[in-house]
């Protein structure tokens, strides 16, 4: 009977005799791969007509290409004024209706919810996200990934978008200490165990995304990015870039605290740390005195270190659970 070493890799029967061992090749332990069965196309679209077609089209050409994949088409039409959901049903999707717009993120939620297969494809409803870098995702999500983004490489919008996404990419790799290249792609490939533990956290506006990718991250799932080359979208963009871009600044400010928040306490505290001792010295060596601006520099450092204490120990019970269980 042969013995064998599961942590060093050495046969125990050759150490007893005296022989010297080979150490095995760890890299020749095959990879084991998943094989992604059934599919939810999640699609918000708020009058959307002018591109869907096209879509829902070409979307079932690429998913045909694929045998034995089992998928659904989730159209959640979000209030939309024109035929976007008699288009959707013509296509053979499965359409669920809002009477009045509740936001693109409230839309994407009733998708996932609704979602039947075992995983979950978001991508919008104007045909900016091309259909054919979807079996490229699928590949990733098979080989490592619990979810994949389409990372758009910092095109597919106009100048200043562009900027903001970059800024936005810059703080969210802060947080989460690893490159982000695409921080708030709607395009993307996730695990529908997974994705539904976290509705709860989405928001109703564009920016749930973010929401997404942080929480997965924060969580301890693997997230991958895979190049695409997005297309110019059909008919009118919802996005108003002052009020959503604060919007999303002040969300990712949000985010921050409240999945790493030492990340934005402790330089914070540092900061007022530093101002304290900066301000003693001035005062000591010039009047020889500790004054009172000192001593509340001081508490604020000390009251801001303590507030990232308690915010991090409480980001990490709500984390801690087990089988992607994250109720709230």
């Amino acid at each position: 009977m042969s013995i064998s070493n599961p942590v060093r890799g050495y046969d125990l029967p050759g150490l007893m005799t005296g022989e010297v061992p080979e150490k095995r090749d760890r890299r020749q332990v095959p990879i084991t791969r998943r094989t992604i069965k059934s599919l939810s196309l999640v699609i918000p679209a708020k009058n959307e007509a002018a591109g869907l077609p096209g879509l829902l089209e070409e979307l079932k050409g690429v998913l045909a290409q694929r045998e034995g994949l089992r998928y659904e088409i989730l159209l959640i039409d979000d209030g939309s004024t024109d035929e976007t959901a008699e288009i959707g049903l013509a296509a053979g999707a499965r359409v669920i209706t809002h009477p009045e717009s509740l936001g693109n993120g409230a839309a994407v939620k009733r998708g996932i919810r609704e979602a039947q297969m075992d995983w979950v494809v978001l991508l919008d409803g104007d045909g900016q996200h091309p259909p054919d870098q979807l079996p490229e995702l699928i590949r990733l999500a098979e080989s490592r990934y619990d979810m994949v983004v389409g990372s758009r490489g910092g095109s597919g919008g106009s100048v200043h978008r562009n900027l903001a996404n970059r800024i936005y990419n810059g703080l969210a790799s802060y947080v989460t200490n690893r490159p982000i290249p695409d921080l708030t792609s709607g395009y993307r490939l996730i695990r529908a165990d997974v994705v539904k533990g976290f509705c709860y956290l989405l928001p109703n506006t564009f920016s749930y995304p973010t929401t997404i990718t942080l929480a997965m991250m924060r969580a301890g799932y693997s997230v991958g990015f895979a190049p695409i080359e997005v297309r110019e979208r059909q008919g009118k963009s919802h996005i108003r870039v002052i009020r959503d871009g604060t919007r999303f600044l002040i969300i990712i400010l949000r985010i921050a605290t409240f999945f790493a928040p030492l990340r934005v306490f402790m330089p914070l505290s540092a900061v007022m740390f530093a101002m304290g001792l900066i301000w003693y010295a001035i005062t000591y060596f010039t009047g020889g005195r500790f004054t009172n601006m000192g001593v509340l520099l001081f508490t604020q450092a000390s009251v801001i270190f303590g507030l990232g204490l308690v915010s991090e120990q409480v980001a990490a019970l709500r984390f801690q659970r087990s089988d992607g269980d994250f109720r709230s």
